[in-house]
């Protein structure tokens, strides 16, 4: 004897904000965030530990938001450029 659950797909609203780009993924995971700031795993790692990279911890695992991550990237102030020696 087999239990059969039938699944049936409901009917979602979809908040009228809601941007069209939000239908992909919504967080980077560690690794992702490393290849994008051309860091090492630990040193990405120890960055969101510290509270450093704008992430939550899901469970086990931790999760960088898209939105928050390139939010908080553009919002880090450059470098001064090197002065010149003459």
């Amino acid at each position: 004897m087999t239990n059969v659950i039938e699944l049936t797909q409901a009917a979602v609203e979809v908040p009228a904000d809601v941007s069209p780009r939000s239908t992909g993924p919504a967080v980077y995971t560690v690794k992702q965030v490393a290849a994008l700031l051309q860091l090492n795993l630990g040193g990405t790692y120890a960055l969101i530990r510290a509270g450093d990279i704008p992430a939550k911890k899901l469970g086990a695992r931790w999760v960088i938001p898209i939105h928050r991550f390139h939010a908080w990237l553009d919002a880090q102030a450059d470098p001064a450029p090197a002065a010149k020696s003459a």
